[in-house]
């Protein structure tokens, strides 16, 4: 029956090449693959030492699938409104069927800023980051932006005093930065003639909170930025990481 099911074209149609048995079929079987051609056919032994690479990205990684998982689950029980968010995050933990996901969602968010810290820190200890990876590096570096942007929006999302005052606090100083804070330095260098492009009421701050304080509009804007903006640009960039690591050779081996 096996058998019959692997000469069936509907198998071949789906699965190109046989079971790999030797380094030719390993090739093929990683190019017919979208999601293995992402990684290249051979790599070196050293460079997927455990003691070598500590299995950050990979990790890093999969804790974004479980965020990217439980994060679409929440998204069926929690309402981003000023009405109903706090009560919704409540329900989440007392009422809803395995409450324990946004347990899973919040725990993997601090588990995930950590492990890219640490994927940044084995890079950087290595020099990973050397020619011809000075690009990846690059890209690696936004996506740890993107990872603490990530854990940003997504701390108003309980709708409690503490996220709320948090996000104050860092509103404030998003409000004081260089030319695009209207506290920041350089502020009045934009500018259409003599009036100032960065005001009060459309500086980074103003756009963050959509108004001058955190509000419900400011509690839309981080839903929006954490649920969809965020996620999918970090998507395309880890995309694009992955893949240069394949065009530079895989996984780069002690120095």
């Amino acid at each position: 029956m096996a058998r019959l099911v692997r000469d069936s074209q509907v198998w071949k149609s789906v699965f190109r090449h046989g079971v790999p048995r030797d380094k030719s079929t390993r090739i093929r079987a990683v190019l017919g693959n979208v999601f293995l051609h992402l990684h290249p056919p051979s790599v070196r032994r050293s460079g997927v030492e455990v003691t070598y690479t500590w299995c950050m990205g990979g990790t890093t990684f999969l804790l974004f699938l479980v965020e990217l998982v439980t994060g679409v689950l929440l998204m069926f029980y929690y309402r981003p409104t000023a009405e109903y968010a706090y009560k919704d995050i409540i329900a989440l933990g007392s009422h809803v069927p395995f409450g324990l996901v946004r347990e899973i969602h919040r725990w993997g968010a601090h588990l995930m800023v950590i492990t890219v810290w640490l994927h940044m820190l084995r890079v950087f200890l290595t020099g990973s980051y050397k020619p011809p990876r000075e690009f990846n590096w690059v890209v690696g570096v936004v996506l740890l932006v993107l990872t603490m942007l990530l854990s940003f929006t997504g701390y108003l999302l309980p709708w409690d005093q503490l996220s709320m005052w948090a996000v104050t606090v860092g509103t404030n100083m998003a409000g004081a930065a260089p030319v695009v804070g209207a506290q920041g330095p350089g502020s009045g260098l934009v500018s259409v003639g003599e009036v100032p492009l960065v005001h009060s009421g459309s500086d980074l701050r103003s756009l963050l909170l959509g108004g001058s304080s955190v509000g419900p509009a400011a509690l839309l804007r981080f839903y929006v930025l954490h649920c969809i903006a965020l996620p999918l640009i970090a998507m395309v960039l880890m995309a694009v990481h992955f893949w240069r690591i394949r065009k530079d050779g895989g996984i780069s081996g002690p120095l």
